[in-house]
């Protein structure tokens, strides 16, 4: 059943998951949605297609509403508690799938921002990819050292998270050694990727172009 509810720190959380028949060390991925306060939940556009990407690309996903958001329990908790919840999450996915070799973890706007910090906590997961990420808003300088390779694209046209602040968050996380950040831009496009043949298709072929290619690397 694609649907789901799993304990988390200040109760269950609601969870659509899409595992991989027959395949139990298909490579897992978790997808985390935008800010709670903003209407973000797990059926966003960008999350849901992100969802069904990692999906096509033959990974086992989850995507989940943070604590306060659908079915979840629990009131948003500034990002400290939605921290959590993923790590919850995280823990749930591994115990579902524990052959799985790789372990990603994607997010959009908000869920950037804690998907990056939850990059911190878990040297396991092998590959990030951060839509949007809210540089502008968000202290990413966390990210020292940033412990595994990852893809950040963004929309030229964004005006909640302006272009020039993702590209000092790139250019600070390029210079550490041993990783490799690719930053791609989608030309024209705002924060939620709105044209759907002009901007969400085209990110979305980037991101699976981009984790297809890292599956047949060995490094991070």
């Amino acid at each position: 059943m694609p649907e789901l509810i799993f304990p988390g720190p200040e109760g269950r959380l609601e969870g659509r998951y899409h595992p991989q028949p027959g395949k139990p060390d298909a490579p897992i991925a978790i997808v985390l949605h935008p800010h709670p306060q903003y209407g973000g939940t797990m059926n966003n556009r960008v999350v849901y297609n992100l969802h069904y990407a990692f999906h096509k690309l033959g990974f086992t996903v989850m995507r989940f509403n943070f604590r306060g958001v659908g079915r979840s329990q629990g009131e948003f908790d500034q990002g400290i508690g939605e921290l959590s919840d993923a790590a919850s999450a995280l823990d749930y996915l591994q115990a579902m799938n524990p052959d799985s070799k790789h372990c990603w973890v994607a997010g959009f706007s908000f869920g950037a921002w804690i998907g990056m910090q939850l990059l911190m906590r878990r040297p396991e997961i092998t590959g990030f990819i951060s839509v949007a990420p809210p540089a502008n808003m968000y202290d990413f300088s966390f990210l020292a050292p940033c412990p595994s390779s990852g893809l950040i694209v963004n929309g030229t046209a964004d005006r909640v998270a302006p272009p020039k602040d993702t590209h000092t968050l790139v250019g600070k996380l390029r210079e550490q050694k041993g990783i490799t950040v690719t930053h791609e831009e989608i030309e024209g496009a705002d924060h939620f990727f709105r044209d759907e043949e002009a901007h969400m298709q085209p990110m979305i072929a980037l991101v699976q172009s981009y984790v297809r290619r890292r599956l047949t690397e060995s490094s991070r």
